[in-house]
């Protein structure tokens, strides 16, 4: 077992897949830590595979999965999990936004034991009026129903102990949850500021009919399971023979 893998979903990211990769090159390799690169391409039709090949077969520290046809990201982030080979697992966007700076510092907290699940959050949204709008009402909402749990569940910049992300259950949107299913299973959360940058290149895929009302129904499912949930802890197994 290595000890970090960042998971990057992509879907149609080619103008932007190369920056990235270089980025986390030049901060992950400043660290003493073992890590591996997953890039889950989520049905890209725009060359991003062929893109994420290229950099696969020049630099072992990063692996791919491809999926035969667009899944969405929620479905995108769990491959990539089952994929990881790290003891402690990190995720960003593939769009450039999130900045690859960030990860050494929230991997650090959960490392240190302060936390389980690190969780960044973004101190200044680089993004435009409607999705910001968009994200604080869905985030208020979420929170009121499903619980507290951090100010910002949309971003992508997190870091946890791969025990976190085994057995979630798996629905479109899950990913929009992670910090509340995460604490559903007892599990520690920490907030730590993170940088936000601008989309330079490629197209944003939100939108208010594919992201803010599917989120807000999903939540009535989230709270229904956060009304439902158990977890617990094993302190004595007795193994047994034949």
């Amino acid at each position: 077992m290595i000890d970090i893998s960042i998971i990057v979903p992509v879907k149609n990211e080619a103008e932007n897949i190369a920056s990235v990769a270089k980025e986390l090159d030049a901060v992950m390799n400043r660290c003493s830590w073992t890590w591996e690169c997953i890039w889950v391409d989520d049905g890209s039709t725009d060359g991003s595979l062929s893109i994420i090949e290229a950099i696969a077969d020049a630099d072992p520290h990063h692996r791919f999965i491809s999926f035969e046809k667009n899944a969405g990201q929620s479905a995108a982030f769990c491959a990539g999990f089952r994929e990881a080979r790290g003891r402690v697992l990190a995720t960003l966007d593939g769009d450039g936004q999130n900045d690859p700076a960030d990860i050494p510092f929230l991997v650090e907290i959960v490392l240190s034991g302060r936390a389980d699940m690190a969780n960044g959050y973004r101190r200044m949204r680089r993004d435009g009026l409607v999705r910001k709008v968009s994200s604080r009402v869905a985030n208020g909402f979420r929170n009121l129903v499903t619980g507290k749990t951090v100010r910002d569940v949309g971003c992508s910049t997190r870091a946890f102990r791969r025990e976190c992300a085994e057995d979630l259950p798996m629905f479109a949107g899950m990913h929009r949850f992670f910090p509340s299913l995460v604490a559903m299973r007892g599990y520690t959360l920490a907030e730590a500021p993170v940088n936000h940058r601008p989309r330079l290149r490629g197209t944003s895929k939100y939108g208010i009919g594919n992201r803010l009302w599917v989120g807000l129904l999903d939540t009535f499912g989230v709270w229904w399971l956060r009304r439902r949930a158990f977890s617990y802890r094993i302190a004595k197994r007795a193994d047994t023979e034949g």
